[in-house]
């Protein structure tokens, strides 16, 4: 009976193994959701005129990304997580070259907090010729640091880790720092950063950092079940937050706490700016953070809350830049930050009446003295060009 029992077991365990490894084919080998309207004639000319507007040379064969369009130099953790991101999808692409993403990742290494706490700090400006930091500046963003790990493991992808950079080492020490320093130990949810550990701050929560495609890649590439939890979470809240408004709109910052994940608001200048409590320019990233991973995984709950939001936004009559959660206009001006990610989330739900509406916007000119937009407006456009190719 127990021999008879053993090999039912193998068995079962090896059907269970085929059949993941079958599923594991047909998933890698699968299309995207989507199919993209922005040629790459377009997405070639846009690179060209953000790279002359925005990158900048730096010592000892760096660059970074120029935050400021006056006074002093400045530049983000947050700039640099978009350089790299930008900069590797557009090599996919053949529209950027290695070197390039180079020059990003020796920039980050150069202002990493410590070379023991890889995290990236989260300002530098221009002194003397020198990007440097002060000692308050030498804290963390984890928005930036998220992006720039996602970076490291698509460089991984692309060019293997056979050059004078090892991706792949790189970007597993950034996840263990972030792990350790930039996520909050109950709730499984990023910090906005490793400085927010007091009572006031480590329930604050940027939705616009539940990347949970991020956080699915993080688990796969390590190996590291825990991630799947940190995914699972910030699904789960992303969802919360779009149940509580008719619109599916979400804060710049809300507070979660607890193992139930409960939900709370801020006030205006709690956090960051006046639009705190606000669909400001943090959260005008969800719909392509939250479209992404409707991209990549096909979840239907992420496509559920993306389409709540397209149905808000296609009754009005042109997005402009910030919202009330009940859908109030707070600003009549429109800004790329706001319009690219609603273009690029249209064509990947294949939303017909906005991708004609919003695509063409995508696909103008950038600004050239306004880094947030022109970066955000620039990395849509390459993110639009992967849709519908080979995952």
């Amino acid at each position: 009976m127990f021999k008879r029992h053993k090999y039912q077991w193998l068995l079962g365990g090896l059907i269970i193994l085929v059949a993941f490894a079958v599923g594991s084919a047909i998933y890698s080998t699968q299309k995207q959701a989507g199919t993209s309207k922005v040629s790459e004639t377009t997405i070639a000319q846009r690179y060209q005129s953000w790279q002359k507007a925005y990158l900048v040379k730096a010592a000892k064969n760096q660059q970074f990304v120029r935050t400021t369009s006056q006074g002093k130099v400045q530049t983000l953790s947050e700039a640099q997580g978009y350089g790299m991101l930008i900069t590797v999808m557009a090599a996919k692409q053949g529209q950027s070259t290695h070197k390039a993403f180079d020059q990003l990742t020796r920039y980050y290494l150069a202002h990493r907090i410590s070379a023991t706490k890889p995290l990236m700090a989260w300002r530098q400006t221009q002194q003397n010729g020198q990007m440097t930091s002060t000692t308050a500046e030498q804290t963390s963003a984890t928005d930036g640091d998220l992006d720039i790990a996602y970076a490291l493991i698509l460089a991984d992808e692309q060019w293997q880790s056979t050059g004078s950079l090892n991706y792949g080492r790189l970007a597993t020490k950034l996840l263990a720092a972030i792990k350790d320093h930039e996520l909050n130990p109950t709730t499984k949810l990023p910090l906005v950063g490793d400085w927010a550990t007091a009572g006031s701050t480590r329930n604050l929560v940027r939705p616009s950092d539940l990347i949970t495609a991020y956080f699915r890649k993080f688990a796969s590439y390590t190996g590291d079940g825990s991630w799947t939890k940190v995914a699972q979470n910030s699904q789960s809240t992303l969802q919360k937050l779009s149940g509580q408004t008719v619109t599916g709109l979400m804060a710049d910052f809300v507070t979660v706490t607890g193992t139930t994940l409960k939900t709370g608001t801020v006030t205006a200048n709690q956090v960051s700016s006046s639009h705190d409590a606000q669909y400001g320019f943090n959260a005008c990233r969800i719909p392509w953070r939250v479209a992404y991973d409707y991209q990549l995984s096909k979840s239907k709950t992420s496509q559920q809350m993306v389409q709540k939001m397209l149905r808000f936004f296609v009754k009005q009559s042109k997005v402009t830049a910030v919202y009330t959660l009940a859908g109030k206009p707070v600003e009549k001006y429109q800004n790329q930050a706001f319009t690219a990610p609603i273009a690029y989330a249209s064509q990947v739900l294949s939303n017909q009446v906005m991708t004609q509406r919003y695509v063409p916007l995508l696909t103008a000119k950038l600004p050239q003295h306004d880094y947030y937009p022109a970066t955000v407006q620039m990395l849509m456009l390459v993110m639009s060009g992967a849709l519908g190719k080979q995952a």
